[in-house]
């Protein structure tokens, strides 16, 4: 339910704020008045564009709030919009914002977190309809007669059960599509991909192999060079003539003299013979080096021949590591292996298709044998709201077809209307009047509000073509609708505007700044004269006001 609605800086609207109550509200003015601009303001927060020309002062950034207040239900779906958004609030009472910047950049907040666009519009969805008269084409729209009939039958769960085993129906036809083509590929190229397998097994390569093998080449390659190098230094340490280790020694011999006198350089003593030690480890370590290093032409050879025979399949394949060979040689083991377990697979994957296909279809006839259901009651409870708006000719027929499976069900869904005597039941778009259209979805909104939770609904001139005693009876429907949900109606029908439990009046006035919208909710006396004006042009007219009172008095 709207607790309030602002406006701010959009057309002609400079500053206004509304506060509906909580069932039938009335929004009455001239035409011109800026009724519909309080439409298209509305309108920002479903997440419409927003047109430059709707800016009021361009300096100044246009403004549309509108506070909620909402059930468990309704709370539930929008927590579940804003987590999906990576958002975590409190939706007691809600409140939808849309600036528009004078840059003509626009923001959107939820409960004053920045949110993007769409969620702000899939937010304001589901609290509010907007109902205007190109709406009406619904009435003629598959989709809209498919869930109207799912409203009234209850099917909400059960399409929502429904959607998943389809879903997983979907996706099991997919992999059974794609395994049928992967294995028909791979029959036909069978024998290239065996020989490409049986070529990269030969190799038997190992993860890490190829920088292994360059390290030992380079190693092998230079053999001469580390060995001569390697001689050098244990020939410096230990074996010339003035070599470290016979220094060492001879330095250890004075030590050792020293400390047969004192105490005092035994530990420099024990520091040298640690020193020497490590010494002739170290050459000794040289030494087994130097001596390693006499790999033969052969050995290289052969590491170049692998190292070749890696770089030509690497090229062959156009990749660049041992690991991506490694990588497509077990692909293609395991698609020739899939190719001999292909009977079985490919069984196993239709099993599980045939089993999804026939639960999505039990559950799907379900949900038909109760929108048929459904649409027997939906003609019968049709024609008793539409008869009192003046249809008494009215037929409706809904035919309820079964087709393919789809995220829907199996049906085809069809309304169907005769107006007139003798006429046979057509779509409605083919012959019906506006006036007609209009009565026949206020009959239909008026039945869906008794049968699932709406949200506030706002009626745009939906009276439009009517008159007299049949208008009268569409402000009753509507006000009957307003016991369930809150309703606001925008009528220039003063019979309409009689029943309504709140009257606003939407109005122009000049002054110095130019010319602005404004709203004012009407007192009883007010309300009266607005109605006698609606009749006659003349709020003063005491024949007026008669009429006045008496269309009041069955809602006072």
């Amino acid at each position: 339910m709207i607790l309030s609605l602002k406006i701010s800086n959009f057309a002609l609207i400079r500053d206004i704020q509304l506060r509906p109550g909580p069932a039938l509200n009335i929004i009455t003015g001239e035409t011109g008045a800026g009724k519909s601009i309080i439409m298209g303001a509305l309108s920002l927060l479903q997440g419409k564009r927003a047109e430059n020309r709707n800016a009021g002062h361009r300096d100044d950034k246009t403004i549309v709030e509108a506070q909620f207040s909402v059930d468990k239900a309704l709370a539930d779906s929008i927590r579940a919009i804003l987590a999906d958004a990576g958002i975590d609030a409190e939706v007691d009472t809600v409140v939808l914002r849309r600036e528009i910047l004078p840059s003509g950049r626009s923001r959107a907040s939820v409960n004053g977190v920045q949110v993007q666009l769409a969620v702000l519009g899939a937010i304001a969805d589901l609290l509010v309809d907007i109902h205007s008269q190109h709406k009406n084409l619904l009435l003629g729209d598959e989709n809209f007669q498919r869930d109207t009939l799912d409203a009234l039958a209850g099917n909400a769960a059960l399409l929502a059960e429904y959607r998943s085993i389809y879903a997983d129906y979907r996706v099991a036809l997919q992999r059974f599509a794609r395994t049928r083509d992967e294995i028909e590929n791979t029959r036909t190229d069978a024998d290239y991909l065996e020989y490409q397998l049986n070529e990269l097994a030969q190799l038997d390569l190992e993860p890490g192999e190829e920088d292994e093998l360059t390290q030992q080449r380079e190693l092998l390659s230079n053999a001469s060079t580390i060995s001569e190098q390697l001689s050098r230094a244990a020939n410096v340490l230990t074996w010339d003539n003035a070599n470290a280790s016979d220094m060492l020694s001879m330095a250890l011999d004075a030590i050792q003299e020293a400390a047969d006198v004192s105490d005092e350089y035994a530990t420099l003593l024990d520091r040298i013979e640690a020193l020497k030690a490590e010494l002739d480890d170290i050459s000794e370590t040289i030494a087994d080096a130097a001596r390693n290093m006499n790999g033969s032409p052969g050995d290289l050879d052969k590491i170049e021949n692998r190292l070749n025979r890696i770089h030509a399949l690497e090229s062959k394949h156009r990749v660049d590591s041992v690991e991506a060979l490694i990588e497509i040689r077990d692909r293609l083991s395991s698609r020739l292996e899939a190719l001999n377990d292909a009977p079985v697979t490919m069984k196993r994957l239709e099993n599980e298709a045939r089993a999804l296909k026939r639960e999505a279809l039990e559950k799907a006839s379900t949900i038909s044998a109760r929108r048929k259901e459904a649409a027997s009651t939906l003609i019968r409870m049709l024609t008793a709201k539409a008869r009192p708006l003046g249809m008494d000719n009215l037929r409706m027929d809904i035919r309820v077809n079964s087709g393919k499976l789809n995220p829907d069900g199996i049906d085809m869904v069809e309304f169907l209307f005769a107006f007139n005597k003798k006429q046979e039941p057509a779509p409605i778009g083919s012959h019906a009047s506006g006036g007609e259209i209009s009565r026949v979805m206020l009959a239909l909104k008026s039945i869906t509000a008794e049968h699932q939770q709406l949200p506030t609904i706002i009626f745009d001139e939906i009276d439009t073509g009517v008159s007299g005693d049949v208008a009268n009876r569409m402000g009753a429907l509507m006000a009957e609708i307003s016991h369930h949900i809150q309703v606001l109606t925008i009528t220039h029908l003063p019979g309409v505007a009689a029943c309504g439990d709140s009257h606003f009046k939407v109005y122009k006035r000049d002054d110095d700044s130019g010319t602005a919208t404004y709203i004012t909710r009407l007192d009883s006396d007010a309300r009266r004269s607005e109605i006698a004006l609606m009749l006659s042009g003349n709020a003063d007219d005491p024949t007026a006001l008669a009429a006045a009172d008496s269309l009041l008095k069955p809602h006072s």
